[in-house]
């Protein structure tokens, strides 16, 4: 199976004053981890579905610094903040079903920062621990988007960009 490990979120949120829309993941893969930023794996489609509704590439071959800046400059010309919801946990690998000994991220820095329309959990696990976690605390209710995951294999491409298309409202 694999071993716990208490493993800390590693990264800062994504946003700025402009920002509408709050999309949340569950907590950072191994491989997010690793390159220190969201949707690290390249399997994950995050980055493809933002870029196909926004109209803009992504540089997903570009050096980590540069991919990142040229990320979340994408993310925030576009009125998005991300953020996951778990800011530390006790988890085994990469696996959300895994996590355990939650402390929940301070997502109200974000909300009171920002005039925030829309929150959206990105997939069924990131909805669950907001519920667990956050909701209470926000007061805010969230709206669920299928997981770009790889291991949601129901979904593809065009279909995870169509759900998502339909129920963000994206500033160009």
């Amino acid at each position: 199976m694999g071993i716990y490990e208490h493993v800390d979120h590693g990264f800062e949120p994504v946003f700025d004053h402009h920002s509408k829309l709050l999309i949340l993941g569950s907590f950072p893969s191994v491989a997010s981890r690793e390159n220190r930023f969201y949707y690290g794996n390249p399997q994950n489609r995050f980055w493809r579905v933002i870029s196909a509704l926004t109209g803009r590439p992504v540089p997903i071959n570009a050096p980590i610094e540069t991919s990142i800046a040229e990320k979340k400059r994408l993310l925030l010309d576009h009125g998005i903040a991300l953020w996951d919801v778990v800011d530390s946990c006790d988890i085994i690998g990469s696996s959300d079903q895994s996590i355990r000994n939650v402390r929940a991220a301070d997502i109200q820095r974000i909300l009171d920062t920002c005039d925030i329309h829309g929150i959206y959990a990105n997939g069924h696990t990131a909805e669950k621990l907001y519920h667990r976690y956050l909701k209470e605390d926000t007061g805010h209710g969230i709206i669920t988007l299928p997981s770009t995951s790889p291991a949601n294999a129901g979904y593809s491409l065009d279909r995870l960009i169509t759900a998502w298309g339909d129920k963000l409202e994206l500033s160009r």
